[in-house]
């Protein structure tokens, strides 16, 4: 009884550190992005404090021509977030901070603190 009181324990003081060390995700934001573009335009959301991507470094969200799509995220309070689109198949027309994050941009951030971006318009 005595071990597995010990045992019990240490799993305990584990488990505590272990979740005071994971960031907290504790709000939402949703990113309501339209392409006016003839063609389909590819996007992905990247934090700006942190190495972080949405829906992640090896996916796109996708939107048709004419799409409207809204991209619900869950992220840090306060955090940053940037959007970055281009032309699928074409990563030299682009909106935002553009693939990989590579652009400055001006308007193309927001925080994370519940709610939704007002329609970001992807126009040609």
């Amino acid at each position: 009884m005595h071990r597995f009181s010990r045992f019990a324990r240490a799993a305990l003081a584990l488990w505590l550190v272990a979740g005071l060390a994971a960031p907290a995700l504790a709000e939402e934001v949703t990113f309501v992005m339209n392409n006016h573009h003839p063609n389909a335009v590819e996007v992905q959301l990247y934090s700006d404090s942190r190495d972080h991507v949405w829906p992640n470094a090896d996916e796109v969200y996708l939107l048709d021509d004419g799409e409207t799509k809204t991209m619900k995220l869950e992220c840090e309070d306060g955090e940053q977030i940037c959007y970055g689109a281009w032309l699928s198949g074409d990563q030299s027309t682009f909106w935002g901070v553009g693939p990989g994050k590579t652009q400055d941009c001006d308007n193309c951030c927001y925080s994370c603190r519940g709610g939704a971006t007002e329609q970001i318009n992807l126009v040609p």
